[in-house]
């Protein structure tokens, strides 16, 4: 059925990181969501009349809710598709998280609504009238949510969309909900045994973890989250898989919404190589980096020495020992000036976000250790950068 639906709806689907194909993903997904939401929502509203249950009525109100999420996810992915313009340059692709955060809100608030519901209703119980017409209602809902889940997560998956993947967990916690609903309306119906206020808190349990999740997911990107790890390898193997390249560094990835990033990085060339045809690499690297990755990147050349035997030799012993300090440092810029006395060794190191060590702490032990290095004495000029990349487990 998803890919029935895919087809009928969209032209090109596997073309999923075209703005105006991610806008027909949305408008599909939000149009199912709205429709199926809103009979659910009138059916559970004709049970919880029937039943005099303040979770099923409850549950229609969180349905409701989904129907209204769903139109604000469908209103998300049009403002995602704009084209760019003076104002917003990089486009309005954020707009999609945007509104995934909205739906994640819209989630919590149902849960806490919810639970102050069935506070009262524990305080306050009353008996429930048991009818199989609801129940058939609830179960109906439960196969229905499960098809949600489903269609939302496989379209969220398949186009990398946290709006859609935030959707699809709302789905699962309304089957865990309506689940309980039914069980509570069940016993209570059959024993005359009040457990519907405390089904009611339990269904707002599984809501509120609901929303957390899909808020969390929503806010990272728009915090600016360290990029796919593995994104991030296959980058640094396809700029060095160019000879003229001997190291990268300062690698970091804008997200502007899916689709939209772009990168920026470092490429250390040999400093005796001809300018204009590294130039020429450089270029084809990031036409490369476009065609295979779809982000718009922007390199720097970082001119250094690789033919000086003494040079190359200290860079390796003193990436060994500042990987002695942490194994997720690394050094890159690395040169050396001569002086009657001593010799400074200047370079850059790039230090894990998670390092307790502050910047002068690195310093300190780093200028500690390279001044036991044999040939000395060497002094240290250490820049320290923070990592905009976390490496591979």
């Amino acid at each position: 059925m998803v890919d029935f639906l895919v087809r009928k709806f969209i032209s090109r689907p596997d073309d999923w990181e075209d703005p105006d194909i991610r806008q027909r993903y949305g408008l599909l997904t939000g149009g199912v969501g709205i429709f199926l939401n809103l009979l659910l929502s009138l059916g559970k509203f004709l049970a919880g009349l029937l039943t005099g249950s303040i979770a099923i009525t409850a549950d229609a109100f969180n349905n409701l809710s989904d129907a209204g999420s769903s139109v604000v996810t469908l209103v998300g992915f049009q403002m995602a598709a704009k084209k760019a313009d003076d104002d917003h340059p990089f486009g309005h692709g954020r707009m999609e998280y945007i509104s995934g955060l909205i739906v994640a809100g819209a989630i919590l608030l149902v849960g806490v609504e919810l639970a102050k519901s069935s506070v009262e209703k524990i305080l306050h119980p009353e008996d429930i009238a048991l009818s199989w017409v609801s129940v058939g209602i609830l179960c109906a809902a439960i196969l229905v949510k499960l098809w949600m889940f489903y269609f939302n997560r496989t379209l969220g998956r398949r186009i990398d969309s946290a709006a859609m993947c935030a959707t699809a967990a709302d789905s699962l916690s309304d089957v865990a909900a309506t689940s309980a609903v039914l069980l509570g309306t069940l016993v209570g119906g059959l024993t005359g045994v009040h457990i519907d206020g405390w089904v009611g808190i339990l269904v707002a349990a599984f809501i509120l973890r609901a929303g957390w999740g899909a808020a969390k997911d929503t806010l990272d990107p728009l915090l600016g989250q360290s990029p796919d790890p593995t994104l991030v390898q296959s980058i640094e193997k396809a700029v060095l898989s160019h000879d003229i390249v001997t190291g990268i560094h300062d690698l970091i990835i804008h997200d502007y919404g899916p689709g939209r990033s772009m990168l920026s990085l470092h490429a250390e060339v040999p400093m005796d190589a001809d300018v204009l045809a590294v130039h020429d690499v450089i270029d084809d690297i990031e036409r490369e980096l476009k065609e295979k990755f779809h982000i718009e990147a922007v390199i720097h050349m970082d001119p250094i020495a690789t033919k000086d035997p003494l040079t190359n030799e200290l860079k390796a012993k003193v990436a060994d020992l500042v990987r002695g300090i942490d194994p997720a440092m690394t050094i890159h810029d690395f040169r050396m000036t001569q002086g009657p006395h001593h010799q400074n060794l200047i370079f850059d190191v790039v230090v894990p976000h998670r390092c307790p060590l502050t910047d002068e702490e690195v310093k300190a032990r780093i200028a500690a250790l390279v001044a036991d290095l044999e040939g000395g004495p060497y002094f240290t000029v250490v820049s320290i950068d923070r990592a905009y990349t976390e490496p591979l487990a």
